[in-house]
């Protein structure tokens, strides 16, 4: 009776590591997937010229980023999206967020390709003008750098899916 006992504590134990190890890994996804929405509320708002909401936005993305586990982007690439993004939150100036937001976009590209980040297709945008990228949720170009003045310049690069 005990050696029953002692194997259903066994099993039973490993089970709920087992579990917990999943939720674990679940858990690091979904920090990186959060992230993704708010990069596209960033440029919207850059698509947008609101260079208020725009800085805004990337403090909520710098929230986002300082709450997630390094494990999840790397450390190199956190310090990036970190650095961009805070340069963009602490810009009163349109001019001066779009050009934090290249950089802010490479290291999201960098991300996209080695994470799976939305179920939805995440397309790669080019600005020949800029000669900049930057992601898009879709087809239809929205250009970020330079908004209504030219705001279908550009073409999807990539589909990261």
């Amino acid at each position: 009776m005990k050696k029953i006992f002692l194997m259903v504590a066994i099993i039973a134990t490993s089970f709920v590591q087992y579990g917990f190890a999943q939720i674990d890994h679940a858990g690091h996804q979904t920090q990186a997937v959060a992230l993704l929405p708010l990069y596209y509320n960033i440029k919207d708002a850059l698509v947008s010229g609101d260079a208020k909401l725009a800085a805004s936005k990337s403090q909520e993305f710098v929230n986002a980023v300082n709450s997630t586990d390094a494990k999840v982007v790397g450390e190199t690439n956190k310090k990036a999206l970190l650095e961009h993004a805070g340069k963009l939150a602490k810009s009163k100036d349109l001019k001066s967020e779009r050009e934090h937001f290249a950089g802010l976009s490479t290291s999201m590209i960098a991300l996209a390709k080695a994470s799976k980040l939305s179920d939805e297709p995440v397309y790669q945008m080019y600005c020949p003008m800029k000669k900049s990228n930057w992601l898009s949720s879709e087809k239809a170009v929205k250009n970020p750098y330079y908004g209504s003045a030219m705001l279908t310049c550009g073409n999807v690069v990539e589909t990261i899916k």
